[in-house]
């Protein structure tokens, strides 16, 4: 079928394009047969995503929270991977039929794309724009080569190390064919270290009682603790997951990855090793009948393997194996703050063995700074397709979208740089996580509108799949009300 342009008044079409040109029609490429070895060939966002999720969440912020108010609390972390798992899976829906990231089916909407391009980069800055997990990663690396945790004397070595790790973001994510593809190399090496070394520990120094005392921990609810902290609870809440932006974000791998309409509309190359590989800033939808919604149920077939059985299986193991560790080692009550579970882990395997100190806290520098590299590349994509999409001037740069990446991806390692000393890392991640939940609740009711309204009837979600999209902004709204509550109350004083 030849490429026309999309007339919202045919049949198994979208009924309006909104404040965007109208997609061209072309048919939905075919998807490889459904079958192990092809699904290890196509899936691949989920362990991006994966890579990126499994970082401060758990490695700081669910050992503190299971340390200090046990793991009976942690259906919090159960529910929000599965309603983060749902709202994956609608975004991508949007994506797999347009080959738009959810961003431009969101800047479809009113008032319009210039609007909603500078309101996303500007969450994304706040969620993301400062390197906590830089701080982290190098506070856990010297504290690995040195010994002992870095105190205030070694801050300005701390620091250095940190603007390195930045500049290691920056030279990863300039080589590869696309940078997709250069993160999902990273993502299954780095998980494969982490997990193993999770596994280890967890197997032969957690008694099996104590795992099942932990797994109930998941799925048992009794009560929020009294007082609690909510600012703790609820960075607990939106980094048992992806967290926000990174979970928009997403669509963007999926895109290049070349899922569904992805296929037809391009990606973003490499800086080095990156061929030209156009990026349409409009996307391709299909006729949704015959043969192209057979290929559309196999399609999502994909879709749920990458998100369920990697990312959300990733997730949830990420969590419970390290709140496992945490809580069988730590004694109950203690109010970590920092870097201090980690710490605590490591002085204790140390006791067994001298070389678990270096092992366990390099395992927590790789956690943290896989995290920190795909954060880095979550803004920085971000702000480039919004820019990309919304921007007649940006599509005009003589070296197209690679020129408006690169350049953004340097003034953001420079500002990183130049705020790595500007707060505690673990108190700058809290407040960033907490931006995260306030993501999920704008984006849950901009998707389940926007899938309302720019899907044909045939590929829109089922009833339940909606009411799940908005109890997932419900959840994060709850969580977010007390959050500034206590905000205000203590600028208040």
């Amino acid at each position: 079928m030849s490429a026309t342009t999309a007339a919202p008044s045919a049949s198994g079409l979208p009924p309006t394009a909104g404040e965007l040109p109208a997609w061209e029609v072309t048919d939905l490429p075919a998807p490889p047969p459904f079958g192990f070895r092809n699904l290890m060939k196509v899936i691949g966002p989920g362990a991006v995503m994966a890579a990126t999720s499994i970082g401060g969440g758990e490695w700081l912020v669910g050992p503190a929270a299971a340390v200090k108010y046990s793991s009976a609390i942690f259906l919090i972390a159960t529910v929000s991977i599965l309603l983060q798992v749902l709202f994956n899976l609608e975004a991508i829906r949007y994506t797999l039929y347009t080959g738009e990231p959810i961003y431009g089916g969101i800047m479809r909407l009113k008032p319009g794309p210039r609007f909603w391009a500078g309101f996303y980069s500007v969450l994304g800055f706040f969620q993301l724009g400062w390197p906590a997990l830089a701080g982290s990663a190098a506070a856990t690396l010297l504290g690995a080569w040195m010994g002992r945790m870095p105190g205030a004397p070694d801050q300005p070595t701390q620091a250095a190390v940190a603007t390195g790790l930045i500049l290691a973001c920056v030279l990863i994510l300039s080589f590869g064919g696309t940078i997709e593809r250069m993160l999902e190399y990273f993502a299954w090496t780095m998980l494969g270290v982490v997990f193993l070394f999770l596994i280890v520990v967890n197997v032969a120094f957690v008694p099996f009682s104590h795992w099942a005392r932990t797994f109930l921990g998941f799925f048992e609810f009794t009560g929020l603790p009294h007082p609690i902290d909510w600012g703790l609870i609820g960075a607990l809440a939106a980094t048992a997951g992806s967290g926000g932006i990174g979970n928009l974000t997403v669509t963007n791998w999926v895109r290049d990855k070349g899922f569904g309409m992805g296929a037809k509309v391009g990606a973003i190359p490499s800086a080095i090793g990156g061929h030209h590989i156009p990026l349409s800033h409009v996307g391709k939808v299909f006729p949704a009948s015959g043969e192209n919604l057979s290929r559309w149920h196999e399609w999502m077939r994909y879709v749920h393997a990458d998100q369920i059985w990697v990312w959300g299986l990733f997730c949830f193991l990420g969590m419970y194996l390290n709140v496992n560790l945490a809580t069988a080692i730590i004694p109950a009550g203690t109010d970590l703050q920092g870097l201090a579970a980690g710490a605590y882990q490591a002085q204790y395997l140390k006791a067994i063995w001298p070389g678990f100190w270096f092992l366990t806290l390099f395992n927590g520098f790789w956690i943290l700074f896989k995290t920190q590299l795909g954060n880095t590349d979550i803004l920085v994509r971000t702000v480039t397709d919004a820019l990309w999409m919304s921007s007649p001037t940006a599509r005009g740069l003589s070296r197209g979208i690679r020129a408006i990446y690169y350049g953004i991806l340097v003034l953001f390692s420079v500002w990183g740089a130049l705020v790595i000393r500007s707060a505690s890392p673990f108190q700058l991640f809290k407040v960033l996580a907490n931006m995260a939940g306030i993501v999920l609740v704008i984006a849950g009711i901009q998707i389940f509108i926007v899938n309302r309204r720019f899907l044909p009837r045939e590929v829109r979600p089922a009833a339940w799949r909606e009411l799940g999209l908005l109890a997932c902004s419900g959840f994060y709204a709850f969580f977010a009300f007390f959050v500034i509550r206590d905000l205000v109350r203590t600028l208040a004083r």
